[in-house]
């Protein structure tokens, strides 16, 4: 296992929107105000190229492009941890394989979706990734999302057998899955929250912090609850929590990330351009969101 990984991806974790312009292509400077928002407001990681970064809908140069600026704008403050993922297993492989990994501390990837594969594929697929990731591999388990769910059994096999596999990023929903992870696993392998209404109890059970879409909007608050919550004081982290409730419904109420960018457009750091097949959030939403980012 590695202890290196521990240390970086403890805590809150941001997996970063992708903000368009008003043409559709990438806009830079809104994510360098984006980035210096979540670093100034005391977040432990990022990590581009995830499902709220729309990385579906980017092509290879634009991935490219974001990295690359990601680890520029960055410049090793905090870690990096990138997304790269799919169901075809030896298209992931090459992917991994091809990828710069200079100033990239860690490797997200997603279980395969649609294909549907048995829990043997799932483990073949994740070892062959691990095997040739050069930096330590989270997965991430989100059947709502894949519709395949990576059981606690093989997720602690694979902690247990495949030495490059670090953690995972766990968004099941499902509690008692959880549990079982939480209490099987190695000690040193990372459990982190993929869902922000699950965060503290989460973390009352021993995982390791959060891949938070909501941070985008409200780092402080979010690592506040965070921090709050790894020190054991659940009492105040709950209280942030509880202030965070009504925003952490709401962003998620018609698809993310077209809820968090527009909290984002209301605090003016992004626009609230989303790619299709996504569409941007109704009138009725954005009253609402932009009523809890008040106040906040």
């Amino acid at each position: 296992m590695n202890p290196m990984a521990q240390k970086k991806f403890t805590g809150t974790g941001v997996a970063i929107v992708t903000p368009f312009r008003n043409d559709g292509s990438i806009d830079f400077k809104a994510m360098g105000k984006l980035l210096e928002h979540l670093v100034k407001n005391g977040v432990d990681y990022v990590v581009p190229l995830g499902t709220t970064g729309e990385s579906v809908t980017l092509s290879k140069d634009e991935k490219k492009a974001v990295v690359n600026f990601v680890t520029d704008t960055i410049n090793c403050r905090i870690p990096v941890m990138v997304g790269i993922g799919g169901n075809n297993t030896q298209e992931v492989v090459d992917a991994v394989s091809q990828f710069d990994f200079n100033n990239i501390d860690g490797l997200l990837s997603v279980s395969p979706y649609y294909n549907k594969p048995s829990q043997q594929g799932i483990y073949a697929h994740f070892k062959a990734i691990a095997e040739i990731s050069p930096v330590p591999v989270f997965m991430y388990n989100v059947p709502g999302r894949t519709g395949s769910n990576i059981t606690a059994e093989t997720t602690v096999k694979l902690a247990k057998e495949v030495k490059n596999i670090a953690g995972i990023k766990e968004a099941s929903g499902n509690m008692s899955q959880i549990m079982h992870i939480l209490r099987d696993k190695p000690k040193d392998f990372m459990v982190i929250s993929g869902d922000d209404l699950f965060t503290l109890p989460m973390l009352a059970m021993g995982a390791s912090g959060v891949i938070s879409v909501v941070a985008n909007a409200c780092p402080k608050q979010f690592s506040d609850m965070v921090n709050f919550g790894l020190q054991g004081s659940f009492s105040k982290a709950a209280a942030i929590h509880f202030k965070l409730l009504g925003l952490m419904v709401a962003l998620f109420e018609e698809g993310s990330p077209s809820g968090v960018k527009y909290a984002l457009e209301s605090i003016k750091i992004a626009q609230h351009i989303v790619r299709m097949p996504l569409v941007p959030v109704s009138d009725g939403l954005k009253k609402r969101i932009e009523g809890l980012m008040k106040n906040l």
